[in-house]
């Protein structure tokens, strides 16, 4: 309530000092959909503690912004894969981007490269913002914990494959990135990647709520995957790291793994 009217207050204010120009910039709706609780509420239910997602206090942003139950995430996938950096987000989208990389990525990698991703590097988790970082555009989905930009997936070997340079580069990760894109657009209700606009150097997925049930969103759409992929080797699978791993210091060198670098400048999407 006090979060209302002092909404209301500055509102009428910003009116107010129209002609002379407002400085406000407002974020998002008063109240946060309750769905959004619930649906944290019953995915924590699901899964018992784990030494890879460590729970945080509650998250109130400005708006509507905020996460209910955070959880700060250093790898995914029963801690087969590692998060760099740590991410901070909403259960739902934990378990669905461990479903992705345990389901789809990782066969796609042993397919295509031959080994397994150790690390995924991500350049946007829990952010505040709108979409596109547009003002007066709707709360981005990141605003909820809700949604993760992927950059890139390093490999065994220390190969970093980013979707900056891999989705028009070598035929292997051409045929990867689209592999695991199309698998994207399979479980997330919005995948955008290169051909999306602010999207040309990053995977953004979420789990949106969408008016209709069922329905997504994925630009660019799906290709078939190469009649020439690779044959994929079931016997060989990613196993949990330790959790005193330098993998979880955000700067991933060890285990045959080459330093990472630091991150491509951040776009500004969805």
């Amino acid at each position: 309530m006090t979060r209302r009217v002092a909404y209301q207050t500055a509102a009428t204010l910003c009116v107010a000092l129209a002609l002379s120009g407002c400085a406000f910039n407002f974020i998002g709706d008063v109240e946060r959909p309750s769905w959004r609780e619930q649906a944290e509420a019953a995915c924590m239910a699901r899964h018992p503690d784990s030494p890879f997602l460590v729970q945080a206090s509650e998250i109130n942003g400005k708006g509507s912004c905020g996460i209910t139950h955070p959880l700060k995430v250093s790898a995914f996938a029963d801690g087969s894969i590692a998060a760099d950096p740590t991410a901070t987000l909403g259960c739902p989208i934990v378990e669905a981007v461990g479903e992705w990389l345990r389901g789809a990525v990782q066969p796609a990698a042993m397919a295509w490269f031959g080994q397994p991703v150790v690390a995924i590097r991500q350049i946007d988790d829990y952010t505040c913002r709108t979409r596109n970082s547009v003002h007066g555009a709707k709360l981005s989905e990141h605003a909820f914990g809700n949604a993760l930009d992927v950059a890139g997936f390093i490999l065994e070997d220390g190969r970093t494959v980013l979707v900056r340079t891999g989705w028009r580069g070598a035929k292997d990760e051409q045929g990867f990135l689209r592999e695991v894109e199309a698998a994207a657009c399979q479980r997330f209700s919005t995948v955008l990647g290169p051909g999306a606009r602010y999207h040309g150097d990053h995977f953004h997925l979420d789990l949106a709520k969408r008016s209709s049930s069922g329905s997504s969103y994925c630009n660019p759409k799906p290709q078939v995957v190469p009649p020439d992929r690779p044959p994929y080797n079931p016997e060989r699978i990613a196993t949990p790291i330790p959790p005193d791993s330098p993998l979880y210091t955000g700067s991933i060198h060890a285990g045959g793994v080459k330093a990472v670098h630091a991150a491509p400048a951040l776009s500004l999407s969805d």
